[in-house]
């Protein structure tokens, strides 16, 4: 087999890959929408909130749609997007996961299943190189064993939130501040805190974002 050499300066010109997660309802599909020419591949029926931002779609309701999804959009020939957006993942594996409990009578095979294949599909689009891919999932409230909560992303079972970190160079949570005046805003929170799983690898973005994709990857990029 062949050694290739390659230089870690191409890393973001051969796609940007990241994780954002949130509560329901705190503006990740919107996030999507700001992404540079973006396609969703949506399990979440939640796009009402860009009806007027013209984002092209994929709805999907079986992991047979997923499939040829992704083989569309893993097609440099075919796919006409700069960013594919997943949303959400947390979705998809429910999807996954309720095709999986009839095949066994011990419900634990079906998550063991479900787990191997929605991790096993994430690489296949951390892979992709001529897009840059937005993976959403909703948040979970967890408590450790000293009694302490946070929130991670969430999927059925266990092995999935735990893995995910692992997966992407940046995990960011959406978050909505306040200013002195009572005014909220939203934004990407980039460091971690006892409260919020986060993780900025590239080493160039603020604590606090804007929630604005195509400015994010601009400035990973080193274009702004």
């Amino acid at each position: 087999m062949p050694i290739y050499i390659e230089n870690t300066v191409d890393l973001a010109s051969a796609g940007i890959k990241m994780i954002v997660y949130s509560p329901a309802g705190w503006g990740k599909t919107v996030l999507c929408s700001t992404a540079p020419k973006p396609l969703i591949i949506s399990a979440e029926k939640g796009l009402l909130s860009i009806k007027d931002r013209a984002v092209d779609f994929i709805e999907i309701t079986s992991m047979e749609d997923l499939g040829e999804a992704y083989n569309y959009v893993a097609d440099p020939e075919t796919c006409e997007y700069s960013t594919v957006c997943l949303d959400s993942i947390s979705d998809i594996a429910e999807v996954n996961l309720a095709e999986k409990k009839p095949l066994f009578t011990d419900k634990r095979q079906a998550y063991g299943e479900m787990a191997d294949e929605i991790l096993a599909l994430l690489k296949e689009f951390r892979k992709l190189t001529h897009v840059d891919v937005v993976i959403t999932a909703k948040a979970r409230h967890i408590v450790n064993d000293i009694g302490v909560s946070s929130f991670v992303p969430s999927a059925p079972g266990q092995v999935i939130p735990e893995a995910i970190p692992y997966l992407f160079d940046l995990m960011l949570p959406i978050q909505i501040g306040k200013l002195d005046d009572g005014t909220t805003y939203r934004y990407l929170q980039t460091q971690p805190t006892l409260k919020w799983a986060a993780k900025d690898r590239s080493g160039l973005l603020n604590p606090q974002e804007e929630p604005d994709l195509t400015k994010l990857f601009a400035k990973i990029r080193g274009e702004v």
